[in-house]
């Protein structure tokens, strides 16, 4: 996980947890001025607290004596909570008027449950992660609801409606152990949006998703190799996330670095089990023509969507009356 995004997610979960407290103190001052009674209660509930401490701190107690002293303590303490309960609702308020109302009950607005991340942690994240990727990919993320099907027609349409479907179910399935994909056909079919419906899906998981035209992964891992000033870490993002989604392949120039690079990339993330998908304009022929065998032949293990249709943004400048 890229530490800033997780450093704000745990900001928002720590502010979660100081409004809990501070709508916690709001409800017990109302309650302590309306029902005198509960002020008494609230303050032996309190107590309690303190004198569970002195008791397990206690080196005179022996365990037998400390656990009977604990088990007393804590009967009495459930007692005055329950009778607080009973105030309440004789006095017309809810009987968890006096709990702590937490965002997240799993963990308590602390953001781990146990010793792990919690699941609303890593929504935030995701969330977080999702608004960075709307940015730096320069386009709205897109989703699965905005993919038009009206654009195909006959066996395209057939063959599309196949792809939009296992890409849904690639999406919301998603784990690190999905698959490996590799969209295959010609400019302006959809590659790019079903490849950022995706995206948005699995970022809303709270997986980590690296998504970037190989031309710009290329570059900043150039300027990383050779001390061209760049920090952006692109090398370590796209071998170690959760999902990484390379557009436009074959679009680069065709340089030994470039090939090297593509191939420490594909076959890296093959041996730690990670999925990777990748859009290309190329065919399979295209493919093992402009890549040697080392990659070819790794791109071949990959599950191949292969596009059809007619270019849908020529088609909209076309107004064709075709499209809904």
């Amino acid at each position: 996980m890229d530490s800033e995004i997780l450093d704000r997610a745990m900001a928002v979960v720590s502010k979660r947890r100081a409004k809990a407290y501070e709508e916690y103190d709001r409800r017990l001052s109302e309650v302590n001025h309306k029902i005198p009674q509960i002020r008494e209660i609230n303050t032996q509930i309190f107590n309690t607290g303190r004198e569970l401490i002195k008791i397990i701190m206690d080196k005179n107690l022996t365990e037998v004596q400390r656990r009977n002293a604990i088990d007393d303590t804590e009967r009495r303490n459930k007692g005055a909570q329950n009778y607080s309960r009973t105030l309440l609702l004789k006095n017309g308020y809810p009987a968890d008027y006096l709990d702590i109302h937490y965002t997240c009950e799993k963990c308590s607005d602390t953001g781990y449950s146990g010793n792990v991340l919690c699941e609303c942690v890593k929504n935030l994240y995701g969330k977080i992660s999702a608004e960075r990727l709307n940015k730096s990919a320069r386009l709205e993320l897109s989703s699965f609801e905005t993919f038009r099907l009206s654009y195909y027609s006959g066996d395209d349409y057939v063959q599309m409606n196949k792809i939009l479907e296992f890409t849904r179910n690639y999406a919301f399935g998603f784990s690190t152990f999905s698959k490996s994909v590799l969209m295959l056909g010609d400019t302006g079919l959809g590659k790019t949006h079903l490849s950022l419906a995706i995206a948005n899906e699995v970022l809303q998981k709270g997986f980590s998703v690296v998504y970037d035209s190989v031309i710009n992964i290329l570059s900043d891992i150039s300027k990383e190799n050779f001390g061209r000033g760049s920090n952006s870490n692109m090398g370590d993002a796209v071998v170690n996330s959760d999902l990484l989604i390379v557009d436009d392949l074959g679009t680069e120039s065709n340089t030994p670095f470039n090939n090297s690079t593509i191939y420490n990339i594909i076959n890296t993330r093959l041996n730690k089990s990670l999925p990777t998908i990748i859009n290309t304009n190329l065919n399979y022929a295209g493919i093992k023509e402009r890549y040697d065998s080392r990659i070819s032949s790794r791109l071949s293990t990959y599950t191949s969507l292969t596009f059809k249709g007619k270019d849908i943004r020529i088609q909209k400048m076309n107004n064709s009356p075709d499209v809904l």
